[in-house]
């Protein structure tokens, strides 16, 4: 096993390789905001007591940064102050929840309506929501075919919507990560603020685990263990070592139990083993500058499943579309699981950020 070629890392970062095949039918997402549905699950509830309020907001291409600020204005508080879990897609209808500071005068902001957004339920909570306190987004996605119906593209997916659901898809960061044309990795002056350090960071590390990603699906061992791997039990964040593969971890493979992993560059090297550590290391190589950033910057090195189990899929034909109905755990993209199935020119585009 050997990574790819150091000139073709940033290519299969940006561009990654499609593990099932190349795309079946081109298609237009996003004709309407309905189109594209996504309704943010927190995993928690309410504490129903505190100093905050614990906003349920359906947004309607609207912005989610746009959307927070409107928060902080009604409660009278600083924008900083207003929590939410995971940016979302401006060109589609979203619930997604948000935190402001209980304002003094007892409002509850339930039914505050502007443009593009109107809370939907209000309650108490204790703090902040913080970044990443999401359990996962569930989606509907409408797929049209200029001449094609629902029930023509029902029959020219389903075998490839099969294969995802019994094998899932490549866990690839999405377009978003990188800016237009990969703008958030382009060589720049040294970041003049905290924003732009983080977007450069953030950029970075998906870059290479992108390419780190893309060098498994070449290898065709991006959906099963190789010894020296750190193994991810779906849905959760631990991870644990395999130094052999044996008949019962294949087999927990086969069931989407357990996924080999790809490193999350940080300031020490990989903590896989063997041909897995070497592939790793040798595709880094091929991207100095995004490896030197992210470790000076002192990053802790984590690992991420190379895998997407995509939970919950069903399709469903209309007269004139197909709908897609799946959810996804935290972290993970839409786009991952699109691009495997259709071609279209968003899922090339950084405009969304519906995998946060």
């Amino acid at each position: 096993m050997s990574g790819p070629p150091p000139a073709d890392a940033r290519a299969a970062a940006l561009g990654p390789p499609r593990a099932h095949g190349p795309p079946v039918v081109a298609v237009r997402l996003r004709s309407l905001p309905e189109d594209f549905i996504v309704d943010e699950e927190l995993g928690f509830a309410p504490d129903e007591t505190g100093a905050h309020l614990l906003l349920r907001v359906r947004k309607r291409d609207a912005n989610t940064a746009w959307v927070a600020r409107q928060l902080a204005r009604a409660a009278d508080c600083a924008p900083a102050a207003v929590g939410f879990a995971g940016m979302k897609d401006r060109r589609a209808l979203c619930t997604q929840w948000f935190s402001v500071p209980r304002p003094r005068d007892g409002r509850t902001l339930l039914g505050l309506a502007g443009e593009g957004f109107e809370v939907l339920e209000a309650r108490p909570h204790g703090r902040k929501l913080p970044r990443g306190a999401l359990a996962g987004n569930r989606f509907a996605v409408r797929l049209r075919a200029d001449g094609e119906g629902g029930e023509a593209l029902a029959r020219r997916l389903d075998a490839r919507l099969r294969a995802i659901a019994a094998h899932g898809v490549p866990n690839y960061f999405g377009p978003q990560r990188f800016g237009h044309g990969g703008a958030n990795l382009a060589p720049a002056p040294a970041p003049r603020t905290r924003l732009e350090l983080g977007l450069r960071l953030s950029a970075a590390r998906s870059a290479l685990f992108n390419a780190i990603a893309a060098a498994r699906v070449r290898e065709a061992s991006w959906e099963r263990l190789l010894p020296g791997d750190l193994a991810n039990l779906d849905g959760r964040g631990s991870v644990f070592p395999v130094p052999q593969v044996d008949a019962a971890l294949t087999e927990r493979a086969a069931r989407l139990e357990v996924h080999p992993t790809g490193a999350l560059w940080g300031c020490v090297p990989p903590a896989s083993s063997g041909v897995v550590h070497a592939l790793e290391c040798a595709v880094a190589a091929g991207l100095p500058d995004e490896r030197a950033l992210c470790e000076r910057a002192a990053l802790r090195a984590e690992r991420r499943s190379l895998r997407l189990r995509v939970a919950e899929l069903q399709w469903q034909p209309e007269r004139e579309a197909l709908v897609l109905r799946f959810f996804l755990r935290r972290g993970s993209f839409a786009t991952s699981v699109l691009r495997e199935l259709i071609e279209a020119p968003e899922l090339t585009a950084p405009e969304s950020a519906e995998g946060a």
